[in-house]
């Protein structure tokens, strides 16, 4: 589509008080954005609009808008992709409010593959944490794409764990403006996916992050993937949300069991109890795929492990390089003899090797004895 057959589109997103929702239904009513606008203030009020709302769209106001909002989302290096084109997720499009229009910076291919969605806590425990990079990166090695929200928390770890496997690439879905980084301290992350994986967003340029955006988001996160895995998140938590969407969409939902004695476990724990798959590794979720998926999925064994081993390490930091080095995948190494010929200090050495450990590339034995993991 040329930048201007995407005027309409824009003009139905910046219609004051006209949501996904109605904005779709009026699409299957008159067929596109140009037959709305065009539409007399009769036939917009017959589709019960209220009635600012049929006021704009037959002022066509919103156009004039639309013309500025395309100048600026070019000008931010950000694609459009509307319902029907080919580039758009077929599963979220199944779903029954999907947004008839998205906005997106990086691979804009990434939302035409098998998708699975991680959420959970924004304040998770350090066992959080690691579950939920690990599966990430698990997941992300075995040819699925990880989506979740950019958020700080379990979000922030799904993403650098899809990051951190070589074969990966992970989806950020936004809860605001696409040129909009939320929160700060995730600022890295976002440039790191724009360059290895794709950012999504169906609210105009510029838009706040105001909390009932979140749960307009999380529709975006269940509907696209195949399934959604919870690792922790309270009682009244968006991850929650997350889980029944996926639910009421029809997609698998998985948890990952956590202490019955904290809260931020109590999300996962109830699901489990609902019927919810319980995840401990990358196997419990890919062994609920259709056959299908799991015939077109990636798998580690397609490349030999020196292939393997030299794609890990490229994603590694210098120190984490120069201690991958040092290891063997027969041989185990004592943590002092790391250190030694390294010529890292000992606290640099063991926060390293415990990094190497969650990205599963490095296996601790009894004794503080290394061993490079076959991948």
């Amino acid at each position: 589509m040329d930048s201007d057959g995407y005027l309409g589109w824009l003009g139905l997103a910046l219609t004051p008080g006209l949501g996904a929702r109605t904005a779709g239904k009026l699409l299957r009513e008159f067929g596109s954005p140009e037959a709305i606008f065009n539409a007399s203030l009769t036939s917009l009020e017959g589709q019960r609009l209220p009635a600012a709302v049929a006021q704009a769209l037959h002022s066509r106001q919103p156009l004039s808008d639309a013309a500025r909002e395309l100048a600026n989302a070019q000008a931010a290096g950000c694609r459009l992709l509307t319902w029907d084109e080919p580039g758009y997720s077929s599963r979220l499009r199944e779903i029954y409010d999907p947004s008839p229009l998205l906005y997106v910076r990086g691979n804009i291919e990434l939302l035409s593959r098998h998708i699975i969605s991680i959420v959970g806590a924004r304040r998770p425990s350090p066992y959080g944490n690691q579950m939920g990079e690990r599966l990430a990166r698990d997941l992300a090695d075995h040819g699925l794409v990880v989506a979740s929200g950019l958020a700080r928390g379990i979000d922030a770890s799904a993403h650098r764990g899809a990051l951190g496997s070589a074969l990966g690439a992970t989806i950020g879905v936004l809860g605001c403006g696409i040129d909009v980084v939320y929160p700060k301290e995730n600022k890295k992350i976002f440039q790191e996916i724009e360059q290895r994986g794709a950012i999504i967003s169906e609210f105009p340029l510029g838009t706040f992050p105001a909390a009932q955006n979140f749960p307009i988001r999380n529709r975006i996160i269940a509907g696209m993937g195949l399934g959604v895995v919870v690792v922790e998140g309270a009682q009244y938590s968006g991850s929650l949300i997350t889980a029944r969407l996926a639910m009421e969409f029809g997609r698998e939902v998985f948890g990952v069991p956590g202490n019955a004695t904290q809260p931020s476990s109590f999300g996962p724990n109830q699901l489990i109890k609902q019927g919810a798959k319980l995840v401990t590794s990358w196997e419990d979720v890919v062994e609920e795929l259709p056959t299908n998926v799991r015939a077109e999925l990636l798998p580690v064994e397609t490349a030999s492990p020196e292939e393997r081993a030299a794609l890990a390490e490229q994603a590694l930091s210098p120190e984490q390089r120069r201690l991958f080095g040092l290891l063997s995948m027969d041989e185990t190494r004592h943590v002092d003899d790391l250190v030694e010929q390294s010529g890292m200090s000992s606290s640099q050495v063991l926060a390293t090797l415990f990094d190497l450990e969650l990205q599963g590339v490095v296996r601790q034995l009894p004794g503080k004895q290394f061993l490079k993991v076959l991948l």
